[in-house]
């Protein structure tokens, strides 16, 4: 099935790179529709190769690609695609990138660094991308990167629901793990009915990737069941640090919350055996079973990313999917 509207007879199309096919699977299961198929392979050098294997003509054209480790390759990919759709007639190109590569490069932090996540979205624009769909930005600043519209979607409902049936909210304190992401856990509170609000003080060496010292919490956590919150775990170290300053501060349970499951080595086995009674993320990347553990739990992201193609589609509102989280 194609979904089509009145308006010149547009036609919605869904296109998959191959870093993530499954969850490219379960959105076309949300729209009702079917992935466009296509021919995608990797030449002797690396080079890459794609064909559609459907006339693209005048189609409102959705390509989702997430961005695991090779980040760099299916990035490339991405952007091959989304060249062959513009040369290939469709109407309208929109980007959907789950996990937003290089997120945390958007800004200089020392002379002669690169802001790489600006250069991803004038790559996309480049390659023929008319619109962006991603989840959870690293910092809301990068939509600014962009010269296009650029749905920012949130998971944080879905995951304070899945907390809020599970857990309750009569004992809930959600914590950042620093203080730069106090705003997004005030929403957070605000979703667990008003819950108190605590963070880790911490710091980092900037001349260090993927270390940081935790250092004390500020905010009243003993006794009660902390809700740990960020909105990416790479190798886990941040995370498994904090959650060993909460336990040594009197929590009870704590329960770790993130949009990407980027988890890198050792991220599995730190969180794995950090003293989190459940670690909840979402599959905007794939997490394969080299990366699972017992305490994880994943949920689906299709639902949101289904609901927001159709309003886009459909030139609906999608503000309304944000349930006043935007």
């Amino acid at each position: 099935m194609t979904w089509t509207t009145t308006d010149n007879q547009k036609s919605l199309m869904l296109f998959s790179g191959r870093a993530h096919p499954e969850l490219a699977d379960a959105v076309a299961r949300e729209l009702d529709i079917k992935v466009t198929p296509q021919t995608a392979r990797d030449f002797a050098n690396g080079e890459i190769f794609v064909r559609f294997e459907e006339s693209v003509r005048g189609s409102d054209a959705f390509v989702l690609q997430s961005c695991p480790a090779p980040l760099n390759k299916h990035l490339m990919e991405q952007l091959i695609m989304i060249d062959a759709l513009k040369r290939g007639s469709a109407k309208r190109i929109t980007a959907i990138l789950p996990f937003y590569p290089y997120a945390r490069q958007d800004k200089k932090h020392r002379g002669r660094e690169p802001i790489s996540a600006r250069l991803v979205a004038d790559l996309l624009k480049t390659a023929g991308a008319d619109r962006i769909i991603t989840v959870d930005l690293h910092t809301d600043q990068i939509q600014g990167f962009f010269d296009g519209p650029v749905d920012h979607m949130h998971a944080q409902g879905q995951l304070a629901e899945y907390v809020k049936d599970k857990y309750g909210t009569k004992d809930i304190t959600v914590v950042s793990p620093d203080s730069g992401r106090v705003r997004v856990a005030e929403k957070w509170a605000d979703a667990l009915d008003g819950a108190p609000l605590a963070f880790i003080h911490k710091t980092r060496d900037p001349l260090v990737p993927n270390q940081v010292k935790s250092n004390r919490v500020v905010g009243d956590v003993e006794g009660r069941t902390c809700v740990l919150i960020d909105d990416m775990i790479d190798t886990g170290g941040t995370i498994a640090g904090a959650v060993r300053v909460l336990k040594d501060a009197g929590a009870g349970d704590v329960v770790i919350a993130t949009t990407h499951g980027v988890f890198s080595d050792p991220a599995a086995e730190r969180l794995a055996n950090c003293g989190a009674r459940e670690v909840i993320a979402t599959d905007t990347l794939p997490i394969g079973p080299d990366k699972q553990f017992d305490t994880l739990t994943v949920l689906s992201i299709a639902p949101l990313l289904g609901r927001t193609i159709r309003e886009v589609f459909e030139n609906g509102s999608v503000t309304s999917l944000f349930n006043g989280n935007a």
